[in-house]
């Protein structure tokens, strides 16, 4: 699945594992094609009834790769929408994987962690992980990720924690609806995962897969429109003089010019 990203599986589970552990997991285009890709193959998988997305080292996932971002802040709005697309394009095979999709969280999962985190059918995380979205701290915003993190965790606390860019912990995460359950320690998380295979291996796939297609079906977001105006929204932020103030002043490790000396 690429320099980045693992498929591996193993008596019928799947297991996806972004593996940048020097980066904290951060996002870059290999990463994004390889999710992609990965999910497109447990989906295809009649042998994989459950597929679970981890991460190896001390982040689930810090974001944008700062690499990658550098590349993209000189990007045309084209460019930034055809970049964009491809990140909804990662999203949506997650959330619309025929097979239910749990996510490992751990550590940091900021932005674009938060955004995965969301597009899996469950998610286990540690009371101690670190949530944030932080665009707005770098003049841009959480376009692409924001309708699936709003179907998770509703719009109050959505305009809550998109507005303010403030980290919350696994417990906050778990009472607004992000993960489905917290633990204490790395042996109860990957125990309670297991629980949860065996609960979904133990029903019906064809039932599964028709549950999850009739699930995504009534929600009342129109995905297709969603994609659309959400990768131009990001698109023309990032190339807006405050976008790339602020991604620069991030770049250069100084204030964005809206926070004075």
């Amino acid at each position: 699945m690429g320099e980045f990203v693992r498929y591996e599986t193993d008596n019928g589970v799947g297991t996806v594992t972004i593996d940048r552990p020097d980066v904290h997991n951060a996002f870059n285009e290999v990463v994004i094609e390889g999710l992609t890709a990965a999910f497109a193959a447990a989906g295809a998988d009649d042998a994989v009834r459950v597929v679970i997305l981890a991460s190896t080292g001390k982040s689930f996932s810090a974001g944008a790769d700062i690499h990658w971002m550098k590349r993209m802040i000189d990007y045309t709005v084209d460019e930034n929408i055809r970049d964009a697309g491809e990140m909804a394009a990662m999203l949506r095979a997650i959330r619309e994987c025929p097979k239910p999709v749990i996510a490992r969280v751990h550590g940091a999962t900021f932005g674009g962690g938060v955004g995965l985190t969301a597009a899996c059918d469950l998610a286990v995380a540690l009371r101690t992980a670190t949530f944030a979205l932080t665009e707005v701290k770098l003049g841009i915003l959480p376009a692409v990720i924001s309708p699936y993190v709003q179907e998770k965790i509703g719009a109050g606390a959505m305009r809550r924690y998109a507005l303010t860019a403030e980290r919350f912990d696994g417990a906050e995460a778990h009472r607004i609806g992000l993960v489905s359950e917290v633990v204490d320690t790395e042996t109860e998380l990957d125990e309670r995962i297991a629980f949860f295979v065996k609960l979904i291996r133990s029903n019906g796939p064809e039932a599964v897969a028709a549950c999850k297609a009739v699930l995504r079906d009534i929600q009342p977001v129109d995905w297709g429109a969603a994609t659309e105006t959400t990768t131009r929204a990001i698109a023309e932020r990032r190339v807006s003089a405050e976008g790339q103030d602020g991604l620069h002043a991030f770049l250069e490790k100084r204030r964005p010019g809206w926070e004075g000396e």
